[in-house]
């Protein structure tokens, strides 16, 4: 039990460049609180106290801000960012080593008596206020961008942003802990807007040229059309006598 407070407690060293002794970690962190607090009544959960479990989770998410239902499996070294907002539902789980920042959402998409939350790989970092929904898997290493909404599986060591979330990068690089550059996240539907561009882009020199081209016989059009009304003409005349 002490080796697992001692790691949750340089996860927040690892992940937290803010973060500048034990004592300011131990006491004004409540992810971190949330984490421990969470242990006991996942304990009372697993012995089938449901009620009792229930009730130190809500003491939990009364003190820290954090919603983590008793059921929900969480893995060592794992890192609540700031917290307030974060709902983790019963059946998710919550590989090791993975970080989560403020209003991450891990909710069901059914009403049944079954797995219904997501899985977290190792290593997997969600961004601010982004939903994972339903009964999928985030692989190892992946990365979820902030405000994204993720209801299909993600591939390890990918990164997923939009809504609905989209693959975007399929591998990444570097540490599995490292944080996602918010500011620097791709954005498939600004992709999408750049190729209608080069595509209008095209239509259009392919007009001007239409209508350079138009241009050098319009006077043989003109007379044409000139020589067909002329006749339409003759034909009236000739029906009203």
């Amino acid at each position: 039990m002490l080796d697992r407070i001692r790691e949750d407690i340089q996860a927040v060293f690892n992940h937290d460049p803010a973060a500048n002794n034990f004592l300011e970690v131990v006491t004004c962190y409540p992810g971190l609180h949330a984490i421990w607090i969470h242990r006991a009544a996942h304990r009372l959960y697993r012995r089938r106290l449901f009620t009792l479990a229930r009730m130190v989770s809500h003491l939990g998410r009364f003190l820290t801000g954090v919603e983590i239902h008793p059921g929900a499996v969480i893995g060592r070294r794992v890192f609540i960012d700031h917290g307030m907002g974060v709902v983790i539902g019963e059946t998710a789980e919550v590989g090791d080593d993975c970080l989560l920042y403020k209003g991450v959402v891990l909710g069901g998409t059914s009403l049944e008596k079954k797995k219904r939350h997501p899985t977290l790989g190792q290593g997997v970092v969600v961004g601010s206020n982004a939903c994972i929904l339903g009964a999928i898997e985030i692989g190892d290493g992946a990365r979820i961008g902030s405000g994204s909404v993720i209801v299909r599986s993600v591939p390890a060591q990918a990164t997923a942003v939009g809504i609905p979330g989209k693959v975007v990068l399929k591998k990444t690089t570097g540490d599995l802990s490292a944080d996602l550059e918010h500011a620097n996240m791709p954005d498939p539907m600004l992709d999408v807007v750049k190729v209608w561009l080069r595509m209008f882009r095209k239509y259009e020199e392919r007009l001007r040229r239409l209508e350079q081209e138009h241009q050098i016989k319009e006077p043989e059009l003109v007379k044409d059309y000139q020589r067909e009304l002329e006749f339409l003409n003759q034909d009236e005349d000739n029906e009203e006598s």
